[in-house]
């Protein structure tokens, strides 16, 4: 079983021909992912040869829904240009769009997150600033090494990416259902409680490892939600135990001020929340161990 990513996935690749667009639909591919095309207006009608496999290239959204069937867009497209590519993907209706880009203005993203709301959250948005997706065994939508672990009973939800990468690799032997990396802007689209939603409601997921951050309450009402509306057993881990207040380390949502957003608040709602959280990710991939028994 799997949330938002199966092996029927169409995916098609906004900013497929860039450099870094060809670099991870190739890695992609070699995932098992259905590339089903890329979207570049001024290359519709090539195509890309992927080591034998031959990728379209269209020049919109739309132009690749109707000729494909796509049903997920992953954008690697810079961010001076990544507001009207997300625009373009919520104008098609596709129901998943994946935007892995880092550093696109704060507006940008609320404006395109507001309009996907304005729409009728027909595009369900990841990101942006985050790894992508992954289904092992099934799919991959971004850039998480396909290789680190392998399909299983875990559910994953992160704001970092590096850390979905380690907590991957520590408990690769019991494996993921899916593994989801929601960014670490200020402003993203899919939520950790809409990650915990999906995870609560897949029958193969038996155990939740939530991955927060110092900034913002998001952990906080995570934490509310799990109380009122998780069954299932969540570990979680909150980085930046030892980072200074007011000051902005790594990602852009990642700023304390005071007491409120720091790693403390976050670990003790979590905790009251029946959330066991490690110090470590190490601690936390042994908790999730013990509980699962393996």
């Amino acid at each position: 079983m799997a949330i938002f990513l199966t092996k029927d996935s169409k995916v098609i690749v906004q900013g497929m021909t860039g450099a870094t667009g060809m670099k991870h639909t190739k890695l992609m591919l070699a995932d098992g992912t259905n590339i089903v095309g890329g979207v570049n207006p001024r290359k519709a009608g090539t195509s890309v040869d992927f080591d034998g496999t031959e990728v379209p290239v269209f020049g919109s959204v739309k132009e690749a829904m109707e000729k494909t069937g796509a049903d997920v867009s992953v954008l690697f497209v810079p961010p001076a240009f990544a507001k009207a590519a997300v625009v373009e993907a919520i104008d098609a209706e596709i129901p998943l769009a994946v935007v892995i880009t880092e550093g696109i203005a704060v507006h940008d993203s609320a404006a395109f997150w507001a309009y996907a709301g304005a729409k009728g959250n027909k595009t369900r948005i990841i990101g942006p600033n985050c790894p992508g997706l992954i289904t092992p065994g099934q799919s991959n939508a971004g850039i998480i090494p396909g290789d680190i672990t392998k399909p299983g009973r875990i559910g994953l939800v992160s704001k970092s990416g590096t850390l979905t990468y380690q907590m991957m690799y520590e408990l690769r032997d019991i494996g993921f259902s899916s593994a989801v990396g929601i960014g670490g802007d200020p402003v993203i689209g899919t939520t950790h409680i809409d990650a915990l939603a999906a995870f609560e409601a897949d029958p193969e997921t038996d155990l939740i490892v939530m991955i927060g951050e110092i900034g913002g309450d998001a952990e906080e009402r995570a934490a509310d939600y799990i109380a009122k509306n998780v069954t299932k057993p969540v570990v979680g881990y909150v980085a930046g135990f030892t980072a200074p207040e007011g000051k902005t380390m790594g990602h852009a949502g990642a700023i304390v001020s005071g007491s409120s957003g720091t790693a403390a608040a976050k670990k003790e709602a979590l905790e009251a929340a029946g959330v066991k959280v490690g110090k470590t990710p190490t601690e936390t991939a042994k908790l999730a161990r013990e509980i699962l028994g393996g």
